[in-house]
């Protein structure tokens, strides 16, 4: 059996110019802390998780901060409350040698750097199976309800594709599954039955105008809806209620007070209290003492 973890490359945003625009370019997954970016204008191309998260950071010390967003209207343009230095703006049509960038409400700014809070790309450089999986705009099939390749099953399985998620329990789920199908307890359709399910997945959501990059997109009801299929497939309890509307409320939290959303604590005290500790029940076993040095 492969049983194999996703991999990813970094996905960048790519429009008019912006191979030649002079500025400096940075995605998310190398973002560190926002003292870099002090009094610079920043451009934050993305409004998902990274995106909201990286922008508050950096307007604590940039001079400006523009988020580009593909998921608001053509003309928005708006400040984002808690910040003077924050603003809304929809995509990006052009970047300029000049340093300008141009939006897609008529907004010009001259940036300093542009910060790509856009994603990642499955990569599995390590995978040959012939042509029988492959990765064609973010979508990893065909794929048998996300896990099993229909001509490879139940040999190779993918665990965690699934995003925009809480991705634990329904990633210990999809593990129970993988498990009970190899242990011989829990059956797979046919290869026949499963492409032709696969199929009828991907031409939905074509007929619905998701682009492939989405098919592993669980907004919504969704990915609960897949939570309990998985749990009734290994004959496993169902997710639990309070869980589906921790879900609600915490992302309806997040949409309504992305700046303030998350709960402060004045705790740091407890850590150092904490190794004292520590280092007290470690001076009963003096032959272990140096290794707190190392």
């Amino acid at each position: 059996m492969d049983e194999i973890l996703k991999q990813s490359r970094l996905r960048l945003s790519f429009f008019s110019g912006i191979d030649s625009w002079p500025g400096k370019q940075i995605h998310s997954h190398n973002y560190r802390v926002p003292d870099p970016f002090k009094d610079q204008i920043v451009i934050v191309i993305g409004s998902s998780a990274s995106g909201v998260d990286i922008s508050r950071d950096i307007a604590k010390v940039a001079k400006e901060v523009h988020v580009s967003s593909r998921s608001t209207s053509p003309d928005t343009y708006e400040m984002l409350p808690g910040y003077d230095n924050l603003w809304l703006h929809p995509v990006i049509e052009t970047a300029r040698k000049d340093g300008s960038v141009v939006f897609q409400n008529g907004k010009t700014v001259y940036a300093d750097t542009i910060m790509h809070c856009t994603g990642y790309k499955y990569y599995f450089p390590f995978l040959d199976t012939k042509g029988e999986v492959t990765v064609d705009d973010n979508r990893v099939g065909p794929l048998y309800n996300h896990v099993f390749p229909p001509a490879l099953a139940p040999g190779l399985s993918f665990i965690g594709l699934p995003w925009q998620i809480t991705p634990f329990p329904m990633f210990e789920l999809q593990s129970k599954w993988v498990a009970a199908v190899l242990s011989g307890r829990v059956s797979l359709p046919s290869q026949d039955e499963m492409m032709e399910d696969t199929k009828a997945f991907y031409n939905k959501l074509e007929a619905s105008g998701i682009p492939k990059r989405y098919t592993h997109l669980m907004p919504d009801d969704s990915q609960f809806e897949y939570d309990n299929w998985l749990a009734d497939q290994c004959d496993y309890p169902r997710i639990e209620k309070w869980r589906e509307e921790m879900f609600y409320i915490g992302f309806k939290r997040i949409y309504a007070q992305s700046a303030t959303y998350r709960d402060n604590w004045d705790d740091d005290h407890l850590i150092v209290e904490a190794y004292d500790d520590f280092v007290k029940f470690m001076s009963s076993f003096p032959e272990l003492l140096p290794l707190l040095k190392t």
